[in-house]
């Protein structure tokens, strides 16, 4: 008799600890005002909230173990495996091979690259070929524009942060920092930098800009991935996912994915 009650509750405890053990790791950089971490080491920042959506949504039990890490890191974690979620990221084919996208795009920026020099300097950027005489500072591992990311003859500063460029760049290290115009004075705000001693150079370029949440490759075959795949679409279809991208002052997803064909589970 004990043995016939004792076998349905091992599997009802079996059932629980399997529900509770799923986990989700999301790498998180410093980068406000998308993703923010305290001096105190808390995280928080767009993708925890989505995922925390689609949490909610989809009634699956995982838990979201953010962990923060440098960009370029955070990244290479992704692509290892060492970590299953990443927010914010631009699409290449380059990185199609490493990590999965997943669609819709979350954010969708209609803004300008642009260069930032100290506004002591007599720098002036008129037109593309005047980079080729400045040291830029970008982002390790990070993307920007076809022609800039290619060019190999730019003389590209890799640092870890935006922090570290735009503090290179007062410091007189750098001539150029290359950043996104709407996010970046914010950014400098949020991080205490003094955006008065910079100007913005003439020289830009303007495009489209789509940051997507990725998965890695071995995250991205799993039953959870799947699950969190299509509740997302769901939600983007449904407009639910404009008012958590709104309290970050972006547009609304549901403002361009008219392209996508609807696919439910």
């Amino acid at each position: 008799m004990r043995m016939t009650c004792l076998s349905p509750c091992l599997l009802f405890l079996f059932a629980c600890f399997s529900s509770f053990a799923q986990q989700i790791n999301v790498a998180v950089d410093h980068a406000p005002p998308y993703s923010i971490i305290e001096d105190n080491g808390e995280v928080q920042g767009l993708i925890l909230d989505i995922l925390a959506t689609v949490q909610a949504q989809a009634g699956v039990n995982y838990q979201i173990n953010a962990v923060p890490c440098p960009f370029s890191r955070c990244i290479r974690m992704l692509a290892q495996g060492e970590v299953d979620v990443m927010g914010g990221l631009i699409r290449t084919p380059q990185r199609e091979k490493l990590i999965d996208f997943v669609e819709p795009a979350y954010m969708a920026l209609t803004s300008s690259f642009v260069f930032y020099a100290k506004q002591d300097s007599d720098i002036q950027v008129e037109q593309y070929t005047d980079l080729y005489t400045k040291r830029i500072a970008v982002m390790r591992g990070g993307v920007f524009y076809p022609r800039f990311d290619e060019d190999r003859q730019l003389n590209k500063v890799p640092v870890f942060s935006e922090q570290v460029a735009f503090d290179l760049l007062l410091k007189g290290r750098v001539d150029l920092v290359i950043a996104v115009e709407d996010t970046a004075e914010i950014a400098m705000e949020v991080l205490g930098q003094p955006i008065e001693k910079l100007k913005k150079v003439s020289y830009h370029h303007a495009q489209p800009i789509y940051g997507h949440m990725a998965m890695s490759k071995d995250f991205s075959g799993t039953q959870l991935a799947e699950k969190v795949r299509l509740t997302m679409r769901e939600l983007a279809e449904k407009k639910q996912l404009d008012a958590v991208v709104a309290k970050y002052k972006l547009p609304p997803v549901s403002d361009h994915i008219s392209d996508l064909v609807p696919v439910h589970p």
